[in-house]
C-alpha cells in the first residue's frame, strides 16, 4: 500500500485527500491529523491490526471533525512509546509503576 518515510510523510499509494494535502504542505511539515490507513502505516502495521489496537486501547481513538475520523500523530507517538518492548509482559505491567518511579 505504501509507507511512511523518515520525515513522517506517507509515500506509496496516494489517497485523494493526500494528493490535495501534498500540494499545500511542504514535505518538511508532516500533517498532524492522519486518516486510518496513514495512521496504521505510521506505526508500522496494517489497517486491520490498527483497528484491533484501537479497540484494545493500545492506540488512541480518533478525533472527529465534520464526520472525518483523524488520528493525532502526537498521540500515536505517545501510544507507540507505551507499547511493551520484546520480552516485557504487558498484562503484568502496573501503570502505577511509572508514576511511582
Amino acid at each position: 500500500m505504501g509507507k511512511v518515510d523518515a520525515a513522517g510523510s506517507f509515500v506509496g499509494a496516494r489517497l485523494p485527500s493526500q494528493t490535495a494535502r501534498a500540494a499545500v504542505l511542504p514535505s518538511s511539515l508532516p500533517p498532524r491529523g492522519l486518516c486510518r490507513e496513514v495512521a496504521a502505516a505510521y506505526i508500522g502495521v496494517g489497517a486491520t491490526k490498527f483497528d484491533q489496537m484501537v479497540r484494545d486501547s493500545s492506540m488512541p481513538k480518533p478525533r472527529i471533525h465534520g464526520g472525518r475520523r483523524l488520528w493525532d500523530r502526537s498521540e500515536l507517538d505517545v501510544a507507540f512509546s507505551e507499547l511493551p518492548h520484546d520480552g516485557e509482559n504487558s498484562e503484568n505491567r502496573n501503570p502505577w509503576d511509572d508514576v511511582l518511579d
